[in-house]
């Protein structure tokens, strides 16, 4: 499964469009989530929480949305409520078995997002099924994309081939408009990879040592757009969005600046994704077997002298990339034992001893000799782990 995702040209009208349906999509999955958690102060109603939200979809569609108050809602499509329903559906889902928090409200400043999907397909006769791909959109090579329920709209980069998809996702991100959907297409991973075994060692100074000797770093952009932010903040250190509790409006002025404020965070985060996904692909194309180590990284944070750099160098993220990039690249990726000793212990001679996170250079003590630089020789070491301190991911 491949996913394209493009930014959408969009006019004042347009993008009025995609805040009307962001907002109907927010205030149906609120509407949901305040029923269903009030629901369960009800004695004798024993349901699960689909059940409930079922019923709760029930009274949406059948009395809420018939009262002259919400007469707006009829103005966007069916499947925008449709799919509230389904993200709260999976939110509880995922709560119950501890994956996620209690879900919460749905803000308008955490961004906009909203899913549409075509539902509608074509009959033959009366009691059978559809004629295949009826239920799909066609989306031709070129600029332009039609949403189900909503108008066509221009993109910004083109789409080179005619491709197929059932749903759609618009979000924005900062000022910027996004639509994303999936192709069903099946990668065929490589069969010969140059590298049969690799190791990697996540780092501080250096963002990943290898062990053929290869070393990524973050850019050295990330800095500077990071200080640009910093100055951003403090020059607008005062600034209120409004209060809506005082009954105080937000400002323009406040509101450029928060967009601009959301756009730099963008901008960061667009770098580092960028560097990541560019470092993974190239290991994953080049190694066959990758071993990184499982490290504890919430832990690692909590140590305020190295959690801007940890959080700066994104090593869960790389971790994950490397793990759904096995069904493309064909590779396998394992988990070194957190406390196997690979920073501490020699690469040619596996003599330990102790080394404190200064040492940037290792230094043999028990006199094979071995000089060398401390991620590379802990790289090494992740490479050759035993097989009985590696699992794969």
């Amino acid at each position: 499964m491949f996913a394209i995702k493009r930014e959408l040209k969009l006019n004042n009208v347009e993008t009025s469009l995609m805040r009307g349906n962001a907002g109907f999509k927010r205030w149906v999955y609120n509407y949901g989530l305040e029923l269903l958690t009030t629901s369960w102060s009800f004695e004798g109603v024993k349901l699960s929480d689909s059940k409930r939200l079922d019923t709760i979809k029930k009274v949406f569609t059948q009395v809420t949305m018939q009262k002259a108050e919400y007469a707006w809602m009829k103005l966007y499509p069916s499947t925008v409520y449709q799919s509230a329903f389904m993200d709260l559906k999976d939110a509880f889902s995922r709560w119950r078995k501890g994956l996620t928090e209690f879900p919460k409200k749905k803000s308008k400043k955490k961004g906009d997002s909203f899913t549409v999907y075509k539902t509608s397909g074509i009959y033959l006769e009366k009691g059978k099924p559809a004629l295949p791909f009826t239920n799909r959109v066609v989306i031709n090579a070129g600029k332009l994309i039609k949403l189900p329920g909503l108008k066509e709209l221009r993109l910004k980069e083109r789409i080179d081939f005619i491709c197929s998809s059932q749903t759609f996702t618009v979000s924005r991100i900062a000022d910027k408009w996004f639509v994303s959907f999936v192709l069903d297409a099946e990668n065929i991973p490589p069969v010969i990879h140059l590298i049969d075994k690799l190791g990697i060692d996540l780092g501080v100074k250096t963002l990943a040592t290898c062990s053929d000797g290869t070393v990524y770093d973050m850019p050295i952009t990330t800095k500077k757009a990071k200080t640009k932010l910093g100055k951003l903040q403090w020059k607008n250190r005062n600034k209120v969005l409004g209060n809506k509790k005082l009954k105080i409006r937000a400002s323009n002025n406040a509101k450029r600046y928060y967009v601009q404020l959301a756009g730099q965070h963008a901008h960061i985060a667009n770098i580092r994704r960028d560097t990541t996904q560019k470092m993974t692909t190239d290991i994953s194309r080049k190694a066959y077997v990758i071993r990184i180590e499982d490290l504890n990284v919430q832990g690692m944070i909590a140590n305020h002298k190295l959690a801007q750099a940890l959080s700066n160098n994104c090593f869960y993220e790389i971790r994950r990339q490397l793990i759904y990039k096995q069904a493309y690249y064909g590779t396998k990726v394992g988990l070194v034992d957190r406390w196997f000793p690979s920073s501490k212990m020699c690469s040619k001679c596996h003599h330990i001893q102790p080394m404190s996170l200064s040492e940037r250079i290792f230094r043999c003590k028990s006199g094979c000799g071995n000089i060398q630089d401390r991620d590379e020789n802990a790289s090494i070491n992740l490479r050759d782990a035993p097989l009985e301190k590696v699992r794969l991911a």
